[in-house]
């Protein structure tokens, strides 16, 4: 599986909406989704289009208008959004329960390579399906506010440093080292 530029974005429209929503925003506008996200507007309607079809969220029309979810979050898995924006979870066809493909192995049943995809399927669909778009709200609202913490409490000047894809920035190591998600 490889997340599409409109499955990441739809994934952090979601999570904004629902940061919005737990601070009390009933409706965020598509010009301020795009601006907070840094998303190309035109792209984010479309990605909105089928957010809105398939029942993520809905919208409101006129000066005050705007989109909200549709669902209440924890009824939201982000293996349903991911999904439904860019299908199948295993990296190759022949091992995706949704979207099987016939792959040109002359022996599938017994392809190592194949039994290795269908792991790694099983373990994606595994976390995208145990949490719900509830769950990364608050992982990220709590890490947000725990950073905001740290950083009124330091005085000195940190040089920032450029790290990529840290282990410890991970969704499963916030959640660890935060308290407890309902």
């Amino acid at each position: 599986m490889k997340l599409t530029k409109r499955g990441e974005y739809a994934l952090r429209t979601l999570i904004r909406l629902g940061i919005a929503e737990r601070k009390g925003a009933d409706v965020v506008s598509v010009s301020s989704l795009a601006e907070s996200e840094k998303l190309p507007y035109k792209f984010l309607e479309n990605i909105l289009a089928e957010l809105r079809q398939a029942g993520f969220v809905e919208s409101k029309r006129g000066k005050f208008g705007g989109v909200m979810l549709a669902r209440p979050m924890k009824t939201i898995k982000m293996g349903e959004i991911v999904r439904q924006i860019d299908g199948k979870l295993a990296p190759i066809g022949c091992a995706s329960e949704t979207e099987y493909e016939k792959c040109s192995c002359p022996d599938e049943e017994h392809c190592g390579l194949r039994m290795l995809m269908i792991d790694v399927r099983n373990a994606l669909a595994g976390i995208l399906d145990r949490y719900t778009l509830e769950h990364v709200v608050e992982v990220t609202m709590r890490k947000e506010e725990r950073e905001e913490k740290l950083k009124a409490k330091s005085k000195a000047t940190k040089k920032t440093t450029t790290r990529h894809a840290d282990p410890a920035d991970g969704f499963l190591a916030a959640l660890l080292t935060l308290s407890p998600v309902k």
